[in-house]
């Protein structure tokens, strides 16, 4: 009923306003905010580490419970009536004990609500007055929580000032470890994100310059690895080339002649001696007396052929 009345009254001052000025409403969504903020999922973190230990320890309480009953089933029939109602009250017990082990822990009252409250206070008291800030900066009139009991049936996207509000805990943070010159050059980056924020055309522009901006760093990479992997291939070409002819250059001064086996690798086998070639210099003298003499004896028979060719044309 209360929240029925808000929102009339809300809806009755903004028709009345409106005929006068104009309004300006924001709104934000404070779990997305949250979750973005780094201390606050540290601190999350925390929690649901002890959280988990409390359940865990619920849980084995459970199952002593569970065997206390089982055994008691087991052992019923051999035990007398005092006995049974000693371990059924054993039973209660530990059963009163887990029920107010799970308020503590997780009751309306309990410790993971105060511990939430607890952690999460500075956090929110941050995210206030992020809020307040942009408020009286950019003069706007009712910021609502998207995420709270407050209905909003339908809210356009450029009212969030979500991203503004985490930017702007995020800035706070940020200055405690610049030195002068960086606040500077943050000072000027931040009045750019301000600009935009205002003018979502104009960031819609500069996301598009970053979009072209990151594809012609990524082409001229893509370029640089491939002209660089092409060096490298010619490089390494030219290598082999001259590992090649130093190669052949040691087998022909070793005598050794440079093939290539069935896989293409290069083998190295020394130069065949002709069975003929002389070992001593008595041989090889007379080899080329040998030769000399049938030099000359082609020579003569050359000559005594012409002579006999002109005498018998002359014949004729």
């Amino acid at each position: 009923m209360k929240k029925l009345f808000f929102v009339t009254l809300l809806f009755v001052y903004f028709s009345n306003f409106a005929q006068t000025a104009s309004v300006r409403i924001g709104y934000i969504d404070m779990e997305y905010i949250l979750e973005k903020v780094p201390d606050y999922a540290e601190a999350k973190n925390q929690l649901d580490l002890k959280a988990s230990k409390w359940k865990e320890d619920i849980e084995v309480r459970k199952n002593e419970i569970t065997k206390l009953k089982e055994n008691l089933a087991t052992e019923k029939v051999l035990l007398t009536k005092e006995l049974i109602e000693e371990r059924e009250e054993e039973i209660s017990f530990q059963e009163k004990e887990l029920f107010d082990y799970q308020e503590k822990r997780f009751g309306a009252r309990g410790d993971l609500i105060i511990q939430k409250t607890t952690l999460i206070k500075p956090i929110q008291d941050q995210v206030f007055t992020a809020i307040q800030d942009i408020a009286e900066q950019k003069r706007y009139d009712f910021i609502f929580d998207k995420s709270s009991d407050l209905t909003i049936l339908f809210a356009s996207q450029r009212h969030d000032i979500s991203d503004q509000v985490v930017r702007a805990i995020m800035r706070s943070e940020k200055r405690q470890q610049l030195s002068k010159k960086e606040q500077k050059i943050q000072d000027a980056k931040e009045a750019i994100e301000d600009l935009q924020d205002e003018n979502p055309a104009l960031a819609e522009r500069q996301k598009l310059l970053d979009d072209k901006k990151a594809a012609r760093e990524k082409l001229l990479e893509e370029r640089k690895a491939a002209r660089e992997k092409l060096l490298e291939d010619r490089r390494k070409a030219a290598e082999e080339k001259r590992q090649k002819l130093k190669d052949e250059r040691e087998a022909a001064k070793n005598g050794t002649v440079i093939e290539k086996d069935s896989t293409g690798n290069k083998t190295e086998e020394p130069n065949k001696q002709d069975s003929n070639t002389p070992t001593t210099p008595e041989e090889r003298k007379r080899i080329i007396e040998e030769r000399r003499k049938k030099v000359i004896a082609e020579r003569e028979a050359a000559k005594k052929a012409k002579l006999e060719e002109q005498k018998s044309k002359e014949k004729e």
